[in-house]
């Protein structure tokens, strides 16, 4: 039961969700959702942990850049079950419409040469 609470709490923060369905689109870097969504490094990155523990989110490093993708289901079945779902979830949201229409013209070059 405890890992059916942790995925179910991972995904309590719409900010959270936010991130997934974002991660839907394609492999981000941290401060690519940062970007994103308008929130500070350290709550993007606290974010990042709680849904990596959960087992929805993996990451990858590339030289300097650590790149998180979707998780592939394989460490919890309620993490495979949630993520093969939320594809199809939310969609018509307008909030999450709008964060999405971002995600195609986040660059991490040009995120990070303005800060």
């Amino acid at each position: 039961m405890k890992e059916f609470i942790r995925v179910m709490k991972a995904l309590s923060d719409p900010n959270r969700v936010k991130i997934l369905k974002m991660l839907n689109r394609r492999e981000l870097c941290v401060c690519e959702i940062q970007a994103g969504l308008g929130l500070a490094q350290p709550t993007v990155s606290k974010h990042l942990k709680i849904l990596e523990d959960a087992g929805l989110v993996q990451k990858r490093k590339e030289g300097l850049w650590v790149n998180y993708r979707l998780g592939d289901g394989d460490s919890s079945p309620y993490a495979a079950t949630l993520l093969g779902n939320l594809k199809h979830w939310l969609n018509d949201d307008p909030e999450i419409s709008a964060i999405l229409a971002q995600v195609p013209d986040l660059n991490r070059d040009a995120i990070c040469s303005r800060q």
